[in-house]
């Protein structure tokens, strides 16, 4: 499936959806990993981490472009780790478009992430090219 765009939108900070660039966005692209790491306020409940967990792992029910997801929580094995991570496989670019602006997946980030989050750091990489 060929990318050819997606509508301008906000600051990544903000998790807007923003346009797709780079190398793969004229090429074909069979596999699309998407890495999230989140680290949340001090004070943060485990129970609102939990939260958040759960509610991202029904997600694939609602996106059938979802290969494999997985949310899990921080084992607190080294200081300084993300607290929750997030490991998505979609079956292309647009798939992984679908899953960011789905808009259960938006209510997610925007009432449970957004309030609490200290940090957040993401890739997404075509996974037919290692």
């Amino acid at each position: 499936m060929k990318y050819s765009g997606v509508p301008q939108g906000g600051a990544p900070e903000d998790f807007s959806a923003t346009a797709c660039s780079g190398a793969h966005a004229d090429t074909l692209v069979t596999m699309i990993r998407h890495v999230v790491l989140l680290e949340f306020l001090p004070g943060t409940p485990k129970e609102h981490v939990d939260g958040i967990a759960a509610g991202l792992r029904d997600l694939p029910n609602r996106l059938p472009g979802l290969r494999s997801y997985e949310v899990g929580s921080d084992m607190g094995l080294a200081a300084g780790n993300a607290h929750l991570a997030v490991l998505a496989a979609f079956d292309d670019v647009d798939a992984y478009l679908e899953y960011r602006d789905d808009p259960v997946h938006r209510r997610i980030i925007a009432e449970q992430i957004l309030p609490r989050l200290a940090s957040r750091s993401a890739s997404q990489f075509d996974d037919t090219a290692s």
